[in-house]
């Protein structure tokens, strides 16, 4: 019966309109561990994406909203809250949220959930802007914008003319309105083959794709862009080329129209240089790992025949050299792992193992070569078994762990947490260092990226935290960072739970 309840109770939660979330008091950052479907539609993440998170993660870097210190004193105070927020959907979109926040109470009057429902009333605030503006003298409004209407698409026609990219702007039937010198140049076609026909009839239909024309429909209604979108065909003309499509509704002091401006890029030749450089870290780290092999062998050789008839300046020198050379091969397979990853070769062997075991056999080899900083260990959980490849997670966490001690390098300690969030393990390593700034934590996870601050300072090629994140993705979890600058920064990876 009690099941039968729960089931029933789920589905209506799930059948509800509104977003609803609930938090565990109990567990550090009360991490969300439920969210209904609507609550998926609202902010565009997934279930696996949410869970484990507080839920300020909604915010963004958009701080001190009176809001947030309403929802603080409530939760200080364990009271219902009301209240109207600034939050953010997963591509960057801004919506208001109405906000009902109200706690769970145990019999013994302890808190020990937070129920969260939100419901989105951005048509509704948009709606209370246009009456307002519509107080203000609509007739001298018009005429003042219509002169500067005119001055604006003049103006836009010569950028146009002149930018040297391909452009073309269409209306809302995405019929060519205007071409630029550099789209004729490119395609080798005239103003008559291009102006008046509809985009997906040009060429040989190149641009006749299905994925296209449902992006670019909700340009207009949605002021949803395109993004890097390619395209890869054998055009008339021109023969085969990778074209990156990047498509925008323009807008004018705020007013948008009904129009579309399509930027054009030939990225052929860029596409070839990064696959040769592909080809070029894929041959050389192989290359490079078989004698370093044998040079490591022979250390190790040295390190066993030093130990009994040799000096302790000779040991030393030895010993020095076996570090490095361990730290050039440890770099090598850093790039062997990004060339795999590129190539769509990394395979992960995928077996229940311990997290809390994998964490803990990591710190304890930490503290072999690094003393300068203590790591402090909680657990809010019973060993969690998860369905991973050991070696792999091994090596995300050493990789979060090394930028902790390296980043921080005046405090004292790391921190690490092991805790159960619904069906997910969550380790995160908090440090106290030197953070990294909002645009910066965009990009943190892209190869070869270097955050700004660091790339003088601090030693890397920016390729660590690239292969965790696709590791973990590998493994159906969730890789995120929370910091400021100058704040020390909060990584965080979720892995789901072993179901035997």
């Amino acid at each position: 019966m009690y099941n039968a309840d729960l089931k029933l109770y789920l589905q209506a939660l799930n059948s509800s309109n509104s977003g609803i979330v609930i938090t565990d008091n109990s567990l550090e950052d009360n991490p969300i561990i439920y969210c209904n479907k609507a609550f998926e539609i609202i902010t565009g993440y997934s279930r696996d994406e949410i869970i484990g998170h507080n839920c300020r993660f909604l915010q963004r870097d958009d701080k001190f909203q009176i809001a947030q210190e309403e929802i603080k004193k409530g939760i200080k105070l364990n009271k219902d809250v009301r209240t109207v927020i600034r939050n953010y959907k997963k591509n960057g979109e801004l919506f208001w949220n109405e906000l009902f926040i109200s706690p769970v109470i145990d019999h013994d009057g302890k808190t020990t959930h937070f129920i969260g429902v939100q419901n989105d009333i951005t048509l509704q605030k948009e709606i209370e802007h246009e009456l307002r503006e519509e107080k203000a003298s609509v007739e001298k409004k018009v005429q003042e914008n219509t002169k500067e209407l005119i001055e604006k698409e003049m103006f836009l026609s010569s950028i146009i003319q002149t930018v040297r990219e391909s452009l073309l702007v269409l209306d809302g039937d995405f019929k060519v309105l205007s071409a630029n010198n550099h789209f004729l140049k490119t395609f080798k076609v005239s103003s008559e083959d291009t102006i008046g026909k509809i985009l997906y009839e040009l060429g040989n239909h190149q641009w006749d794709i299905e994925m296209l024309h449902t992006m670019l429909v909700k340009i207009l209604p949605t002021n949803n862009p395109i993004v890097d979108f390619e395209v890869e065909h054998e055009f008339p003309n021109i023969g085969r080329k990778t074209m990156v499509l990047n498509a925008y509704r323009i807008e004018f002091e705020g007013q948008y129209k009904d129009r579309i401006l399509l930027a054009i890029e030939d990225a052929t030749e860029r596409k070839e240089i990064e696959k040769r450089k592909d080809d070029f870290l894929s041959i050389a780290s192989h290359e490079l790992k078989t004698p370093l092999t044998t040079i490591k062998g022979l250390v190790q050789i040295l390190q066993r025949f030093s130990k009994d008839d040799s000096n302790d300046k000779y040991f030393s020198t030895v010993n020095k050299i076996g570090v490095h050379v361990e730290r050039l091969n440890n770099l090598i397979s850093d790039l062997l792992d990004t060339s795999k990853i590129q190539s769509g070769h990394i395979e992960s062997h995928l077996e229940p193992v311990d997290l809390l075991h994998i964490v803990e056999s990591c710190i304890e080899n930490f503290k072999m070569t690094n003393s300068s900083q203590e790591i402090i260990m909680r657990i809010n959980t019973i060993g969690p078994i998860v369905y991973a490849d050991e070696s792999q997670i091994i090596q995300v966490v050493n990789n979060i762990l090394s930028n902790a001690v390296k980043y921080s390098p005046k405090s004292q300690s790391i921190n690490i947490t092991v805790s159960q969030v619904s069906n997910f393990a969550k380790v995160s390593i908090k440090d106290d260092g030197i953070g990294i700034s909002y645009d910066d934590k965009i990009k943190i996870f892209e190869r070869f990226y270097r955050a700004g601050s660091s790339q003088k300072k601090y030693p890397g090629m920016g390729i660590g935290l690239y292969i965790s994140k696709k590791i973990i993705d590998n493994h159906k979890g969730s890789l995120w960072v929370e910091s400021s600058l100058g704040k020390g920064s909060v990584f965080s990876f979720t892995l789901p739970i072993y179901k035997k």
